[in-house]
């Protein structure tokens, strides 16, 4: 159980995060849920920069589900090869719309328990959709800044994904659910970054643990 000071400590972090990200929101490109979750596919291992700008094009050339399930797999390969582990990618991409299409009517499935059935889609995918897509808090976005900071910033000792995601889902009041990785997202890139963190920079750097301000040594 999580005690009351923790989450009044995160419930500070939050509102010291919106006041200096109030624009933080899903940094894929996307007009459709279809195309936030090939978008989510695709930035595996790779930069939402690098997907944006695959996906420009992408998404010109593919319109609906129907599109991607029924396009030859070099093709796709040849259109995502930028992003890395494309093989992987397009037969992820293909396979989950081919099953939108035979069993979800060709829409993008609002459960998280549907989402997991499609191939390619983990926690973190289905959470990204459902949040960003249908406005749905079902979880936690955890991805590697998400990770990283909630290590820096001791909200979770765990190594696992869907452990930190437990963690943060017990300090996070639920309304924050999906705007919460967003700011730390925006908060890792500018100031809390991996090799050397801002820390002097940092609007919430007095209630960091890990500050190097703090510490004398640079925060894993």
């Amino acid at each position: 159980m999580v005690s009351s000071p923790d989450k009044q400590r995160t419930r500070r972090l939050i509102r010291l995060l919106k006041k200096e990200y109030p624009d933080a929101r899903c940094s894929l490109d996307h007009t459709s849920p279809l195309e936030l979750l090939v978008a989510t596919i695709l930035s595996a291992q790779c930069t939402d920069e690098r997907v944006n700008l695959v996906t420009a094009d992408l998404f010109r050339k593919y319109r609906t589900f129907d599109d991607y399930a029924k396009v030859n797999q070099l093709e796709l390969e040849s259109d995502i090869r930028s992003t890395g582990f494309f093989r992987n990618k397009a037969k992820a991409i293909q396979g989950a719309c081919r099953l939108i299409g035979e069993q979800h009517e060709g829409c993008v499935p609002e459960s998280m328990e549907e989402l997991l059935t499609l191939p390619g889609v983990a926690r973190k995918t289905a959470n990204v959709v459902l949040g960003n897509a249908y406005e749905q808090a079902a979880g936690v976005v955890v991805d590697t800044h998400v990770t990283r900071l909630s290590a820096r910033l001791g909200l979770s000792t765990q190594k696992t994904a869907e452990k930190i995601e437990r963690d943060l889902m017990e300090l996070v009041p639920k309304r924050d659910w999906i705007v919460f990785p967003h700011l730390l997202i925006a908060h890792g890139r500018k100031v809390c970054k991996a090799r050397k963190p801002l820390c002097g920079e940092c609007v919430v750097e007095k209630l960091c643990p890990s500050s190097v301000l703090k510490t004398g040594v640079t925060p894993p």
